[in-house]
């Protein structure tokens, strides 16, 4: 292929190639240089120029196919507009020849066609240069029209297409010409040609006056014939075609003189649309021949005239435009609706037309009016419809206003749903009398009307939920009012039934009462429907019908009246057969027809029971169901006698309770019916073969028995279009009606499975089939083997002895149910039974193999295949196998080639192994013989797609056959006519299962694989340049697996620019193909995919749609254009799908363009009266103008690119938003730093960070949340509440100490304001007040007052639902208000926790800084503030806490508790709701706990009962029983008992959650719950309570325990240490308390014989399990190993001390060890001195591990932390009273000992890997236990020994640090009071470090570490003087002075020494100064005997006095700056 790629054809390499090879090579070279010739520069392409165009044009005669000559003709005009064109004349000449030719010959076809094409392109490129030439041409072309052929045809009208669009107005003389060629055309039998004849026709209009002025009416009667027998393509093309020359001829303002312009009449809006209901209602017979119709009585107009002119319409107005639509909208409406008025009576005269025509004027509305007009205008439409509602119900004559009145009430209905929230407003406004003028409908006297009304009501119902209460209300109210009246009961019960669907789509649901009323008001109704005959059929239905829809109530709702609707059930059917015979006996006809709706109305409500209450179905309940089912079925069998008996008018009704006992059926068990499947099956047979079906019904019955890959091949009206709607109709086939609510009204509370428009049943003679074909196989499957046979038998001889069209229906019928049983034994694994049943099937199956309606070929072979998959036996399959090719070789009609190829295909879908591969191979060959019968396009559409199917599933068997199966693509798809759309179609579908079999073998780079691969992408370029939409989706989706496989090589800026070319295409099938490919594109490369559509909409013109504005707003702006306009649900997911990925790879690199898109969506919505944002309480006047004027002035942008867009759009995009901020939150954290974010922004302007955006962020936000659409106030909502989060601590740099969130806090405010206004739903107020309680706890306002507005709120909020569950609205389900008072009082605990913790926080400093008192005097310190504002209502909140708290416990206790709870429920749910209520309380009790035990422990549960003291309140509070006695007078508790209560049910809570921890439970929930912990043991009562009851703290910690296990977080854990800590410190005061009242009590004489207290007793032993100790012991070793997995012995694999280096924890690991080993430290104290001894040994092993482990050396001589705390805890343990105590001091004084051995060899480790260990730490660990531990353990003489060589040891290391803190720790033990300890260590030191003190003069200290050196030294000496006895200090003080002097400066030297040596200096004479005076006789005698000495202290003290003169003021620098720089150790240990 590579050959290809050059300017000139290769020819050598084109002459070597075979044919195939030639065609691609050609469309290669084609396609290479199209891309070549435009890149090519000028000069370059005219020296080539002759040589190529005698190449193209010797192409024209090889009969190139139709992709080539496509391309051949694009490049041969590119070429002359590049080059010369004088040349051009000859080539145009050539090609006319080419035309003239008299070769009519097949082979010469392909030339002419070709010359047909370049005339085209030729024309349309060079256009006016070409001349006059253009006559002769054209003429020439139209001579040739008559003789030529379809394809001819076709490409003739294409090619006149590009000439008129070339020529534009200079080709006027041949104008009429083409015009009568082309109406001929669009006409013709080919609908390919009508297609390409309507494309010619509108290029024509653009210049050709006469079609839209003087010939309007002749075209539009062409049209219209057009639409005759057309097809979906033709339809759409012809519909596009009249409605923009009927547009045109309105809007038009026609140029040409005066003399003209008379002639030429201005067309009006009326004459227009006259015109077209002329279409609609007269179809193609035009005015004339109309009359003669209507004499002749002949039928009405044919359905896909009506179909095309309904598009005609739509088009029509799309044309105009919205704004047009909005103008005219009130006569537009009315020409609508006359469609379907009385006054064209052939148009309804019978149900089925009137169906039709209904269907039509609902798509003609539903697309123009909600497709064309923003939110605003439809509000103006709805108060439109409701207008021509009124005047309609005012016409006395039913007949003719009922369909119109259907046809407005349901495009109210869809028009209010998909308003939402929006149309609150309207339906607020009294004028339009909205919902009255819906209701009085209700009573309308046509039944469709009513069913019209009650389905509006449900969409009012489900846009606007706080209605759906208050219309069930009225509609329940009038049903019991106007029971006397037949109208009123079915219509009012249709509206409550309704009504009731529509709770399932409103999560806040109706109160649960109302359950009730409509279930007895059902009872009433049955119960009185034999009271008056003339409403006994009205009221069983009505009453069945609203018990049915009760049950979609679900299980919660049911299960209350479940008994009552059981009993029923039984009532309806006689109990015995017997009674039955005696029914049979009495009554007449209309005694039986009330019967059989009431029993069809019971079987009716059970089916919805079992469909919708699936949890109730216990054994008991089916064996309750059961008894009335053999009745039932008895009375089935029994109906054809009736129906003699009774004649028709029984007849629906009878077929009606087939239905429903079918359906009901179906859903049960077939064990529950066991007994009657033998009566049901007979009774099935005979409902299929009935004699009186007329109907075919294949197109609804067959689809879902087919596969839906197979469905694609049938008929494109199986396929989802955007006319899906109105194209039903006639996939039905004239005989058959659309579904339509009144064929059943019990389908109006279901769920409608399309979305949500009207449930569209089938008429009850259709359905009874389907649902028998499918219960046939069910049953089927059941009966015994021997039964299946005679039925089989008699279904097969029913198709025998029937004739003509009925056997057809009798086939099909068959075929179905016998499809349906194959496909259930086949999924449920059964069996067939005996061989004759194989027989039987065979032969039924191959019949229908070879029928001519093609949908049964088709469910046939999937029989087929079901058949072989049954019985699964390889000799039978390959039987069925050797069957079809035996066919397949010997016929030669369509039929049988076409169901046998479909027939392989299905096999190998099911039984990929029949793929032996003989089997294989002749399947193939076989295939593709038929793939390549150009005779028959049929034949080669079901042989490609069954290769498809045989790709597919063959698998990797299949690579051998790749290559050949490659080039007959390849081949196929070069010599296809387009006009053949389905072969090219399946095609795409084996190009597709090609690659997928290559799969990511396409990336590799071996010839053969290039080869595949170009082959591949050569196959996708044809297919995109297919006219045919469906194949260009094709194209995508190939390339698109292509891209998976190997990205390198898919070329994607041109992928992109087809997928941005066909975003808005009007196929829905390429929409989809467009979205799914772009998703998976943007996962991979958003940034070059977004780059490539803005590149490609700024350079190309002409190509992309007009919607796609991505010139302006980039891709991610069109794809929410895009969004806001599609209606198919998986569109829009897809489109939702493919920004969310754009949006994370690239929202941070494009923040101001998504930010710009997100308020351009949101803010296009927000009117001006909307916004008046500003808080009127702000004070800065001139902000508050700014601010206004900001949120409220529109841009005067002229082109928005989202002119109002719909809610959901708006709510999408402040998701957008959110997720923006989340993504910047992980990006930079300069995005959150304003001072950073400006600074980065000065140095290259294209930064950009979120900070900047703040205020947009703010007023999108604010936009949201206050607009009227609910989902967009709580997105808006969730948008403030994250811009709280993310920004509430960034600091305002302009104004320090104030954040930068504060000058926004009137919008915050204003923003929450209507959120808590009375009409709110719950839902809102919950959510704003998470927002409020975020606000007041950020801090970011601090002044009281500003803090007030928010506050004022959430107390407002805090006053309503004081009052409990009964104060609340009752517009909603219970559970609504359980979720609003839980919000409320879940956002005050968030408050009041956040307010102690500032309190807290604020005293602690307090204390030691006097200087905050003045702002606390100017009020910006809130910290008491809020308290103080919380404190006002804590005493109401305080008891709703509880109360919360207390129904939290209740609704947590398990299933089998039940029967203990309230019955009437807690304080704030019902006990009917509760279930609901269990997720609200979820949310919520973690922060409540918390708060109240805050609360509770603040006033230290010693304050009196807060019921008392709360008396004065003047708000009422929720009673609970829990801290008043129950009403009934019980005993009032006592205070203590009270809080014994209190107390259990925190930690009762807290324990249930954190032992069991949900997968679900968050963070916050587990960090709450342990704080509660926390803050309760901080107070002494809980803690002795704890302390007392062992048991309790012993659960406690394992519930830590499994805490600590199961969460990884590190605050969690540290947490979770606290409250350890907290129970051990309780655990010890416990014990203390014992010991103390022990020897208060028994007095000091008898201490001997005192018990023990404390763990361990007497025995010292610790039971696991009961042990407190224990149980610490575990948790705290789990923290530690886990930390320091060396501390496990087990872990390092060896017994004793492995010498490791030791290693820096993090930061959260330091916290955690830390703080378990003050928890180690504490436990001896809570021990018995012998159960002391047994924990000792293990608290030491771990307290100095981690010291090993842990002793970092750190620059500095710092410790780690780790080392630190360790110590600590070392210091703790050694200073325990156990050591001293009497029972356990030995063992301590051992233990203690063998402690200290472990640390010192520490030092001495077996190999050198501990070199990096802290000297420093050891040394101070050797000093804590010198220093703590008793004498005893340490003086020892050979640890003493040892512990004195390390500090000579650590004396001679030369790091100044450590020396100095060895001198500082000497200094300490040197102190030491017990002379046995301090003296020999003296003794061993002391002489060391004078040693290094007199090297002074040798070595002077060089830095200030030195220095400090000798500083400590010179203390240390100090210190041994003050120590020493009195009379050695003499000696002592002559050793020390000598050395101090030597300190001195030499006294030549002062000015010359440096500032150490001056400080060293200053220092020793400071020294001197004090020590002289006080052994004045021992310095005297010093000085006197040595001069030396003598000199040089009188120079440094003359030098003293000196500078104390010169520098007076500073006279305070004898301080001795040895002290100021002395290092400190971080922690005292000593």
């Amino acid at each position: 292929m590579e050959l290809a790629h050059s300017l000139l054809l290769n020819e050598e390499a084109y002459n070597q190639l075979g044919e195939v090879q030639k065609a691609e090579f050609i469309f290669e070279w084609l396609r290479y240089l199209e891309k070549l010739l435009l890149a090519t520069s000028r000069n370059d392409v005219r020296e080539k120029q002759k040589t190529l165009v005698e190449q193209l044009l010797s192409l024209l005669n090889n009969s190139p196919g139709p992709p080539t000559r496509k391309l051949l003709a694009k490049n041969l005009a590119i070429l002359y507009s590049i080059g010369d064109t004088f040349s051009v004349y000859e080539a145009i000449d050539k090609c006319n020849d080419l035309i003239r030719s008299k070769d009519d010959s097949p082979s010469y076809l392909p030339t002419k066609l070709a010359a047909v094409v370049c005339l085209g392109s030729l024309y349309k490129k060079l256009g006016r240069i070409l001349g006059n030439t253009f006559t002769d041409t054209v003429g020439n072309i139209l001579k040739a029209v008559k003789s030529a052929e379809s394809q001819g045809r076709y490409e003739i009208m294409l090619s006149l297409q590009n000439i008129l669009n070339g020529l534009g107005a200079a080709a006027a003389p041949c104008h009429r010409d083409v015009y009568k060629a082309a109406r001929s055309c669009l006409t013709d039998r080919s609908m390919a040609v009508r297609c390409a004849a309507a494309k010619c026709l509108l290029e024509l209009q653009n210049e050709a006056i006469f079609m839209w002025s003087t010939d309007l009416d002749s075209v539009a009667t062409l049209c219209f014939k057009s639409f005759e027998g057309s097809n979906y393509d033709v339809r759409i093309s012809v519909s596009k075609l009249l409605g923009t020359i009927l547009a045109k001829a309105i809007t038009s303002k026609h140029p040409g003189t005066a003399a003209s312009r008379q002639s030429i009449r201005r067309v009006s809006l009326e004459e227009v649309l006259e015109l077209l209901g002329t279409g609609f209602l007269r179809g193609s017979s035009g005015f004339l021949r109309a009359s003669g119709d209507m004499l002749k009585g002949t039928s009405s107009v044919s359905r896909d005239v009506r179909v095309g002119v309904t598009q005609a319409y739509v088009v029509f107005v799309s044309t105009l435009g919205g704004a047009w639509l909005e103008k005219n909208f009130a006569a537009f409406l009315s020409h609508i609706l006359s469609l379907v008025s009385q006054s064209y009576p052939k148009a309804t005269q019978t149900q089925i037309d009137a169906i039709c025509c209904r269907r039509c004027v609902s798509f003609i509305l539903r697309t123009t009016i909600g497709g064309l007009l923003g939110e605003k205008a439809q509000l103006a439409v709805v108060k439109d419809i409701c207008q021509a509602i009124w005047k309609l119900k005012k016409v006395m004559d039913v007949a003719a206003s009922q369909h119109m009145l259907v046809c407005a009430l349901q495009e109210l209905g869809n028009l209010i749903h998909n308003l939402g929230t929006t149309a609150a407003p309207l339906l607020q406004d009294s004028s339009t009398g909205l919902l009255d003028s819906i209701l009085s409908v209700t009573l309308h006297p046509s039944i469709s009307v009513r069913l019209a009304a009650a389905w509006c009501l449900h969409c009012i119902a489900v846009a606007l939920p706080s209605y759906l209460t208050p219309l069930l209300d009225r509609c329940l109210e009038r049903l019991t009012g106007h029971k006397s009246s037949p109208e009123a009961v079915t219509g009012f019960s249709f509206a409550v039934a309704a009504l009731l669907g529509a709770v399932k789509h409103c999560p806040l649901g109706i109160p649960h009462g109302k359950g009730k009323i409509i279930m007895t008001l059902a009872e009433d109704l049955l119960c009185s429907a034999a009271q008056n005959s003339r409403l006994s059929a009205q009221r069983t239905q009505a009453g069945w019908l609203l018990i049915a829809a009760l049950m979609t109530l679900g299980p919660a709702v049911v299960s209350h009246h479940l008994a009552r609707v059981l009993l029923l059930w039984k009532c309806v059917f006689p109990a015995s057969p017997k009674d039955l015979e005696r029914e049979k006996s009495r009554g007449d006809s209309f005694t039986w027809q009330v019967t059989l709706e009431g029993r069809a109305g019971a079987l009716c409500a059970i089916k919805s029971f079992v469909s919708h209450c699936g949890d109730l179905l216990t054994e008991e309940v089916i064996q309750r169901l059961l008894p009335p089912l053999p009745c039932a079925v008895d009375l089935l069998t029994q109906l054809s006698s009736i129906l003699k008996m009774y004649g028709s008018p029984l007849k629906t009704p009878s077929v009606v309770y087939r239905q429903r006992l079918y359906e009901l059926l179906i859903l049960l068990p077939p064990e529950t019916y066991e007994g009657n499947l033998c009566a049901i099956l007979k009774e099935l047979a005979a409902d299929l073969t009935a004699p009186d079906i007329q109907v075919s019904a294949s197109t609804f019955l067959l689809p879902p028995l087919c596969h839906q890959d197979d469905l694609l091949i049938l008929s494109p009206l199986l396929q989802e279009t955007d006319h899906r709607f109105i194209e039903e109709q006639l996939l039905l086939g004239n005989g058959v009606a659309c579904g339509s609510l009144e064929y059943d009204p019990y389908l109006i509370y279901e769920k409608d499975v399309e979305g949500d428009s009207v449930p569209k049943p089938l008429p009850p003679a259709l359905s009874v089939i389907s649902s028998a074909a499918k219960l046939f196989g069910v049953v089927c499957a059941h009966v015994g083997e021997t039964q299946r046979l005679p039925i089989l038998e008699q279904l097969l001889d029913s198709i025998k002895h029937t004739k003509g069209a009925r056997q057809q229906v009798v086939q099909l019928h068959v075929v179905s149910s016998v499809s349906s049983f194959l496909k259930y034994v086949a999924l449920s694994k059964g069996c067939l039974g005996p061989e004759e049943m194989k027989r039987f099937a065979l032969t039924l199956v191959t019949g229908a193999l070879e029928s001519t309606n093609p949908l049964l070929r088709c469910a046939a072979a999937e029989a087929w295949a079901r058949l072989a998959q049954v019985l699964d036996d390889g000799a039978f399959t390959a039987g069925l196998a050797q069957v079809s090719f035996d066919k397949l070789k010997s016929a030669r009609d369509v039929v049988t080639r076409t169901g046998h190829s479909l027939a392989l295909g299905s096999l190998h879908r099911y039984l990929g192994g029949i793929s032996s591969s003989q089997h294989l191979n002749s399947c193939i060959g076989i295939l593709y013989t038929l793939a390549q019968d150009n005779t028959s396009p049929d034949v080669q559409t079901w042989a490609l797609h069954s290769l498809s199917l045989i790709i597919d599933s063959a698998g990797p068997l299949y690579y051998v056959h790749v290559e050949p199966t490659l080039s007959l693509i390849i081949m196929l798809l070069l010599n296809v006519p387009p006009t053949h759309a389905e072969v090219h179609q399946s095609l795409g579908r084996c190009l597709n299962a090609l690659i997928t079999t290559l799969g990511p073998e396409l990336q590799g780079n071996s010839t053969s694989i290039s080869t595949l691969r170009a082959s591949c992408l050569l196959g996708c370029a044809v297919m995109q340049d297919n006219p045919d939409c469906l194949v260009q989706a094709q194209a995508i989706s190939c390339l698109q697996q292509l891209h998976m496989f190997a990205p390198r090589h898919v070329n994607l800026s041109s992928l992109v620019s087809c997928l941005c070319v066909n975003l808005y295409s009007p196929y829905l099938l390429l929409r989809r193909a467009v979205l799914a490919c772009l998703r998976q594109l943007v996962q991979r490369e958003a940034a070059e995919v977004s780059e490539h559509a803005v590149m490609l909409a700024k350079d190309s013109r002409e190509e992309l749609t007009p919607d796609a504005n991505i010139r302006e707003v980039g891709l991610e702006g069109a794809l929410l254009i895009l969004l806001d306009k599609e209606t198919d649900e998986r569109l829009c997911h897809d489109i939702k799908e493919t920004l969310n990925y754009m949006l994370t790879s690239m929202a941070v690199e494009k923040l101001s363009l998504w930010l710009k898109l997100c308020k351009d969506v949101l803010a296009a919505s927000a009117d001006c009266t909307a916004i008046t944002c500003v808080d009127t309480m702000q004070e800065e006047e001139g902000d508050k103008g700014d601010d206004a004027s900001v949120l409220t002035t529109r841009h005067d942008e002229k082109s928005h690119p989202f002119t109002n867009p719909r809610w959901a759009t708006r709510v999408f995009a402040a998701e957008c938003v959110c997720r923006i901020i989340n993504q910047c939150e992980n990006a930079s954290s300069a995005h959150f730093d304003i001072a950073l974010a400006q600074e980065m922004k000065k140095k290259d302007s294209r930064n950009d960070f979120l900070v900047l955006h703040l205020a947009d962020l703010i007023r999108m936000a604010f936009m949201a949340a206050t607009d009227h659409s609910d989902q967009l106030r709580l997105s808006g909502l969730e948008m403030l509440l994250v811009v709280i989060r993310r920004f509430a601590t960034v600091p305002e740099p302009e104004f320090p100490g104030h954040v930068i969130l504060e000058q926004y806090q009137a919008n915050v405010g204003a923003a929450l304001r209507p959120a808590f206004t009375s009409e709110t739903p719950p839902d809102v107020t919950a959510k704003a007040c998470q927002v409020c309680s975020a606000w007041i706890a950020s801090g970011v306002v601090s002044d009281l007052n500003d803090l007030r507005r928010v506050h004022q709120l959430l107390v407002s909020s805090l006053t309503k639902i004081q009052a409990g569950k009964e104060a609340l609205s009752h517009l909603y389900n219970e559970s609504a208000s359980t979720m609003e008072i839980l919000a409320v009082l879940k956002a005050w605990a968030e408050v009041y926790i956040i307010a102690v913790q500032r309190h807290k926080n604020h005293r602690q400093p307090l204390k030691t800084t006097s200087c905050l008192e003045d702002s606390i005097r100017n009020g910006s310190c809130s910290s008491d503030g809020l308290l103080d504002l919380v404190y006002a209502d804590l005493g109401t909140l305080s008891r709703l806490w509880l109360a919360a708290l207390q129904d939290f416990a209740l609704l947590t206790l398990p299933s089998e508790f039940a029967s203990q709870l309230p019955a009437e429920g807690g304080a704030f749910y019902t006990a009917e709701t509760s279930e609901n209520a269990k997720l609200q309380y979820y949310n919520s009790w973690a922060l409540i706990l918390h708060a109240t035990a805050l609360w509770l422990t603040s006033t230290g549960f010693v304050v009196a009962d807060p019921d008392e003291g709360a008396s004065d309140l003047s708000r009422p509070v929720t009673p609970t029983s829990m801290c008043q006695g129950s009403s009934s007078g019980a005993t009032i508790k006592s205070p203590e008992d009270v809080y014994t209560d209190r107390f259990h049910l925190i930690l009762g809570i807290s324990v249930e959650f954190l032992c069991s921890l949900r997968s679900d439970a968050t963070m916050e929930s587990i960090t709450a719950c342990l704080h509660a912990l926390q803050a309760l043991l901080d107070v002494p009562w809980p803690r002795s309570k704890i302390g007392s009851d062992q048991d309790l703290g012993i659960e406690l910690l394992n519930v830590l325990h499994r805490v600590i296990l199961t969460r990884e977080s590190p605050s969690i854990q540290l947490a979770s240490l606290e409250v350890v800590r907290q129970i051990i410190c309780a655990a010890q005061e416990h014990v203390k308390e014992k010991r103390r009242s022990a020897e208060v009590d028994d007095g000091a004489a008898e201490k001997e014989t005192l018990p023990e207290f404390g763990e361990g007793k007497d025995t010292g032993g610790l039971v696991p399990g009961k042990s407190l100790v224990f149980a610490t012991l575990e948790l705290c070793v789990c923290i530690l190993v886990r930390q320091l997995p060396e501390l496990n012995p087990k872990l390092t694999g060896s017994p004793g001390v492995k010498a490791r280096k030791p290693q820096m924890l993090s930061e959260d690991g330091s916290r955690l060890v830390s703080a378990a080993l003050v928890i180690l430290s504490e436990l001896p104290a809570v021990c018995s001195p012998e159960g002391s001894i047994s924990i000792l040994p293990t608290i030491l092993y771990l307290t100095i591990g981690v010291l090993r482990e842990t002793a970092v050396k750190l620059p500095g001589g710092q410790l780690s932390s780790t080392a630190a705390a360790s110590l600590q805890a070392l210091k703790g343990i050694l200073s325990s009273p156990m050591a001293r105590a009497e029972k356990s001091h030995t063992a301590w004084t051992d233990l203690l000992r063998s402690a200290l051995t472990t640390v010192l060899d520490c030092w001495d480790p077996v190999d050198e890997t501990h070199q990096e260990l802290d000297e420093v730490s050891l040394l101070t660990a050797i000093t804590v236990f010198i220093l703590s531990a008793s004498p005893e353990v340490t003086t020892i003489p050979c640890l003493q020994k040892r512990c004195i060589d390390k500090f000579k040891a650590t004396l001679e290391i030369k790091d100044p640090m450590v020396k100095i803190k060895t001198y500082q720790l000497l200094h300490s033990i040197f102190q030491y009071p017990n002379p046995a300890v301090s003296y020999p260590y003296i003794y061993s030191l002391a002489s060391c470090i004078m040693e290094k003190l007199q090297e002074i003069d040798t070595r002077k200290p060089e830095n200030t570490a030195e220095l400090q050196i000798f500083q400590e030294g010179i203390k240390v000496l100090e210190t041994l003087v003050t120590v020493a006895e009195e009379h050695h200090r003499s000696q002592l003080v002559a050793c020390f002075l000598p050395i101090l002097i030597s300190f001195l400066l030499d006294e030549n030297a002062p000015g010359s020494a440096t500032s150490i040596m001056r400080n060293l200096h200053d220092f020793a004479l400071q020294n001197l100064m004090q020590i002289g005076p006080q052994y004045s006789s021992v310095f005297k005698s010093l000085v006197a005997s040595s001069p030396a000495l003598k000199a040089r202290l009188e120079a440094a003290i003359k030098g003293n006095q000196e500078s104390v003169k010169v520098k007076i003021p500073t006279s305070k620098y004898t301080k001795s700056p040895g002290k100021n720089s002395s290092i400190q150790l971080k922690t005292s240990f000593l």
